[in-house]
């Protein structure tokens, strides 16, 4: 399928949970000198701009990172805060970055980005908005494919790297080739911290998803979902969850108050 454009829900309050995750997360593997490679399976444009008709037309914005940055300052991530106050300081207040530009922005001009993107608009926005960044490569290719083909076989290969699967769920059938692709991911490099995003959703077609990663007995994993008191009435998402395998140390702790934002 290759309908969805994120630009449409470009910061919202499934954006502000999932990106503070990821900012937590890169921070502490970037605790550790050795370089990170870094690849996203449904990478977007990478940058948005709020302004934008599409994202007007939703307006999801306003109940998400708008909200936050206007009342909810204090309980932002600090390192998420401070890569989107970068963006914004100079690009201008409307723009709001992408996870792959918080991730640029957050780590280092030694680690390595590799970033998927199959949709015609998106993957030239994307080319656009990266071209000039160091180390920085995207590939016009299915991301689950382009991912295994990318990703380093086991040591002594360099094999610290970081995997987001972020994507738009729009058939069912996604979520069973989440756990597959993830399976195959893993047997082929294990030591990759692997951060997987879904929406929460009233009819519930994650739980089964979520359900099989648990049972496959994979290594220092983390799960979280948080619903989102603001769409209580609204239709479509509810709630977003993260499941991330090879968790890095230190950083469960400082998610532990990651629900406050959303209540």
């Amino acid at each position: 399928m290759l309908s969805y454009q994120h630009i449409y829900h470009a910061g919202n309050l499934a954006d502000v949970h999932k990106h503070t995750v990821l900012a937590v997360l890169l921070t502490a593997m970037k605790a550790k000198d050795k370089p990170i490679s870094y690849m996203e399976t449904h990478a977007g444009r990478g940058l948005y701009n709020l302004s934008s008709e599409e994202a007007i037309k939703t307006g999801e914005a306003k109940l998400g990172i708008i909200d936050c940055l206007e009342h909810k300052r204090h309980l932002l991530n600090k390192d998420y805060l401070g890569a989107v106050e970068k963006v914004q300081k100079i690009l201008g207040k409307e723009f709001y970055p992408g996870s792959l530009m918080l991730a640029r922005i957050l780590l280092r001009d030694e680690d390595e980005f590799n970033l998927m993107e199959l949709h015609p608009k998106e993957y030239a926005a994307l080319h656009h908005t990266m071209f000039d960044f160091k180390n920085v490569h995207t590939h016009k290719r299915d991301g689950y494919e382009g991912v295994l083909a990318l990703a380093p076989r086991r040591p002594p290969n360099p094999s610290r790297g970081f995997v987001l699967i972020d994507p738009s769920y729009e058939v069912k059938e996604e979520y069973d080739k989440v756990v597959s692709f993830i399976a195959k991911l893993h047997k082929k490099w294990e030591t990759a911290v692997v951060m997987l995003w879904y929406p929460v959703l009233k009819e519930g077609y994650h739980k089964d998803m979520v359900a099989k990663l648990a049972d496959m007995g994979l290594p220092k994993t983390y799960s979280n979902e948080v619903t989102f008191s603001a769409l209580k009435n609204a239709e479509g998402i509810k709630g977003s969850g993260v499941f991330v395998l090879n968790m890095p140390f230190g950083a469960e702790e400082k998610l532990a108050d990651i629900g406050e934002l959303f209540n």
